[in-house]
């Protein structure tokens, strides 16, 4: 596989948004731009409980005491809605434009961060758009949570703000409550959903005879079902195949090297890279993979039994912490490719080995010189499934750091303390 940049703004990504501006003018999925605003505008188009606007940029000093941490609150608590600056308004409806002036990089990061340490739960993924060069604009996009109730605190009081129609209101005891019922009842079927995945994965696979490693994901709010065409899904996996490369070394056995990755085969409601391992003398790195129209992905790989030299074998319960590292590599970057391509970004994953037979099971790392060493090993009767909450619009040092820590989590559980795959993350600057 050749090396190439961080692929988060890969070509195949479609850069489509379907805002409440989209909506009320009757336009299709397409790229926000500032003709949208100007024509929405135009329209006098209302606010609503997922619309807002607001004629100024807030200052950026001392950000959280403003009403910003209130309206993104407020928004997410409704199922996700937009807030514009630079628009004027009488009596709700947009009537004209005003310039923002420049948003620049300080004012963004402070508004992004107030919408974590301000608001309990955070709101993460945050889209915004700068729009316009005379006349400028601001546009923030709060996306659907499925963490509510989201809170804001002002000295020892705390309040859950939701829409009603174009005004912001604060919950009831009993609207509180009843969110948070939703929360948790939707964290149950998550997790039934991932498990569902996981068993489907490992159904089928000779786990008496050789470790594999079990990996799904499954997006935290599914969108509608987008059937990817075979040329499209054939896209992901490329594009996942270039982007492990970039937090992981071409080392160790990676399964996304031995799918049918160039020609998927339609499964339900999925696109299937089958095994190109066969044979006697391949298919000890039989592996398969999985990418589902409703964003979530699967994979596969046999990681007992490697081949340690020419003609040699390791046993099946015997498993390289490299094998581990480079499909939990292999894996996150087909999250990352899928969830570009289907506009995700939080994802439940579950990541465990499944080994049947009788022996413990062995995870075996390197010595300074590269030999295979079982010196440190733990031997585990189970192996305990790793459940995670991922973010795949994460900038490249967050998306890599989500990577090593799981692969962490993995290897750790084997009495591993290092990794050999997964490159190191890059140190904090005081």
């Amino acid at each position: 596989m050749e090396v190439r940049r961080w692929a988060g703004a890969s070509q195949y990504a479609r850069s489509m948004n379907f805002t409440p501006l989209h909506r009320a003018l009757g336009l299709p999925p397409s790229p926000l731009t500032d003709e949208i605003l100007t024509d929405a505008v135009a329209a006098g188009v209302t606010e609503r409980d997922d619309l807002d606007w607001k004629s100024e940029l807030p200052p950026i000093k001392n950000l959280a005491q403003t009403d910003v941490p209130k309206d993104i609150a407020a928004m997410a608590n409704s199922g996700g809605g937009m807030i514009v600056y630079g628009v004027e308004e009488q009596e709700k409806a947009a009537t004209g434009r005003t310039d923002t002036g420049e948003f620049t990089e300080g004012h963004e990061r402070a508004y992004r961060s107030v919408a974590v340490t301000a608001i309990s739960p955070p709101v993460f993924g945050l889209d915004i758009h700068r729009l316009g060069t005379e006349c400028r604009a601001v546009a923030v996009v709060i996306p659907a949570s499925v963490d509510g109730p989201h809170l804001i605190y002002k000295n020892d009081f705390f309040g859950a703000p939701v829409r009603n129609d174009s005004d912001t209101v604060w919950m009831k005891e009993r609207q509180i409550e009843v969110m948070y019922r939703a929360r948790f009842d939707e964290r149950r079927r998550a997790t039934e959903a991932v498990d569902t995945l996981f068993t489907e994965a490992a159904e089928g696979r000779d786990a008496d005879k050789r470790a594999w490693l079990v990996a799904v994901a499954h997006p935290r709010i599914p969108g509608a079902l987008t059937r990817l065409t075979r040329d499209e899904a054939r896209e992901v996996f490329k594009a996942a195949r270039t982007t492990t490369l970039s937090f992981s070394k071409n080392t160790g056995v990676h399964p996304l090297e031995n799918v049918e990755h160039v020609n998927p085969r339609p499964g339900l409601r999925r696109w299937v890279a089958p095994n190109t391992a066969t044979g006697d003398r391949s298919i000890w790195k039989e592996a398969w993979a999985s990418v589902h129209h409703d964003g979530s992905v699967s994979l596969a790989a046999a990681v007992g039994g490697h081949r340690m030299s020419v003609d040699g074998y390791f046993e099946g319960w015997q498993v390289e912490g490299r094998g581990i590292e480079s499909a939990v590599a292999d894996f996150m970057a087909l999250v990352h490719a899928n969830a570009q391509a289907l506009h995700q970004d939080e994802y439940d994953v579950r990541v465990g080995v499944e080994w049947a037979g009788e022996q413990p099971l062995s995870i075996l790392t390197i010595d300074g010189s590269g030999f295979t060493y079982d010196g440190v090993s733990t031997p585990l009767r189970a192996f305990t499934s790793i459940r995670s909450t991922l973010r795949a619009s994460a900038s490249a040092a967050d998306f890599h750091r989500q990577v090593y820590e799981l692969a962490e989590d993995c290897v750790n559980q084997g009495g591993l303390a290092h990794l050999h795959v997964i490159n190191p993350l890059p140190e904090v600057e005081d």
